[in-house]
């Protein structure tokens, strides 16, 4: 019996490490943590930057493997998590929608030539509200 869960233990471990390689790849080829400090101007910082996100991982990983573990500082800081975790959801939609080309291709086949900044801020508020709305109804997800 003791096996089994040696060997099923083995195998959770090998597909979560695999998953999380890809998800790592997938972060570092789109390019999200290269533009994300060429935009803070804090290149001395790279590794820094690199290590919390894999901190960030680890963290939340332990966070969502064992339901147990409770934090004792309210609903703050479940705020600025997930605003946090919002941020960086919307800097990788972003980036991968850049690398496929599709703003520009939207642009060009929509005859946009000015105001290119306004339709970028006025999409990501839209999804800002969109996303209020959602949690502030409590709705659930399907």
């Amino acid at each position: 019996m003791w096996i089994k869960h040696l060997f099923l233990g083995f195998i959770g471990l090998a597909s979560g490490v695999g998953v999380a390689a890809g998800t790592f790849a997938f972060i570092i080829v789109i390019g999200v943590v290269p533009r994300m400090i060429a935009k803070c101007n804090r290149a001395e910082s790279t590794i820094l930057f690199e290590n919390m996100i894999v901190l960030g991982g680890i963290f939340g990983t332990i966070m969502s493997v064992f339901t147990d573990i409770s934090l004792p500082v309210g609903h703050w800081l479940l705020y600025v998590y997930g605003f946090c975790a919002g941020i960086f959801v919307g800097c990788i939609a972003v980036a991968l929608a850049e690398i496929l080309n599709t703003f520009p291709i939207i642009f060009r086949r929509f005859q946009v030539k000015e105001g290119l900044s306004w339709i970028m801020l006025f999409m990501a508020l839209g999804k800002c509200a969109g996303a209020f709305w959602y949690f502030g109804h409590h709705m659930t997800p399907p």
